[in-house]
């Protein structure tokens, strides 16, 4: 496994090794989500690299960039096991050199939900995964389903800017409980990680009455809220969604396939999960 800090390395080991290439972009604090994507990638391509890169663009100035979770050697201590052959791991001035000024507008999908909550988040996602993508040229890349708004967003700018990228979602990957796999998942007090796994619990509540017959988008996301709020410790909802599976619109009635997603603060560690009906 070779670890590569500086744009130029990588960009040259990208070009002289076999392909297809397999991309698995992440922020770091890999947890066992993220080594399934790169269990994929393995199984999908000559050559795998993996992306370890906290990415400062996509944090607001009151978000938990300064104590998000780093731990460099763990994780690499779980990538070799693996078989990866390429870890990007470049300081924020290989990203983004000074003068650095030239930025992703998402487009629409990004401007509801966490767009909504956090203004330049995914022109901050878009951007760094643009220059991921030109930089390794991967064939696929690999999301996890957890992010579903991100998926959307990474597709649609593969897509818009003929970058040439297979994006590949894999289903979320959960705790015994249900809880969502995450990196912020460390930051739960006992008590609140007990409390946690309501988030799914309240998306299972809508998906069980989408499964019975119910199409009203509000029905499903007024259960959906009213688990949530049975839960003592969640201090904040920040939305409860039954939108388009593609364009994130928010429904009415559900006729195709739709996203039932929510977003709550549990003291202050922020959770998102979404399930897919249909």
């Amino acid at each position: 496994m070779r670890v590569i800090t500086t744009r130029q390395e990588m960009a040259q080991a990208c070009r002289q090794t076999a392909r297809p290439l397999g991309l698995v972009p992440t922020m770091g604090a890999l947890h066992a989500g993220h080594l399934e994507l790169v269990r994929r990638a393995r199984e999908d391509n000559s050559t795998v690299a993996v992306t370890i890169f906290i990415n400062p663009t996509q944090f607001g100035p009151k978000e938990d960039l300064g104590k998000y979770p780093r731990a460099l050697e763990q994780d690499l201590a779980l990538l070799r096991p693996l078989s990866v052959d390429l870890v990007y791991a470049p300081s924020v001035e290989q990203v983004y050199p000074s003068g650095f000024d030239t930025w992703v507008d998402p487009g629409k999908v990004a401007v509801r939900l966490e767009g909504a909550c956090r203004p330049g988040h995914f022109r901050g996602v878009a951007t760094v995964v643009t220059k991921l993508f030109t930089l390794i040229r991967p064939d696929r890349a690999y999301f996890g389903q957890k992010d579903g708004q991100q998926c959307l967003v990474v597709r649609q700018l593969a897509r818009d800017l003929d970058l040439g990228v297979d994006v590949v979602v894999l289903p979320t990957v959960r705790e015994h409980d249900g809880l969502a796999m995450s990196s912020r998942n460390a930051y739960l007090t006992p008590d609140q990680r007990w409390a946690a796994p309501v988030v799914y619990r309240a998306l299972c509540r809508a998906e069980q009455l989408w499964r019975e017959g119910e199409r009203d988008a509000e029905t499903l996301r007024q259960v959906a809220r009213a688990e949530l709020e049975s839960e003592p410790l969640v201090e904040a909802i920040d939305y409860v969604s039954v939108a388009d599976a593609d364009t994130l619109e928010e429904l009415d009635a559900i006729q195709g396939k739709a996203m039932a997603s929510v977003a709550v603060s549990l003291g202050r560690t922020r959770l998102i999960d979404n399930v897919i009906l249909g």
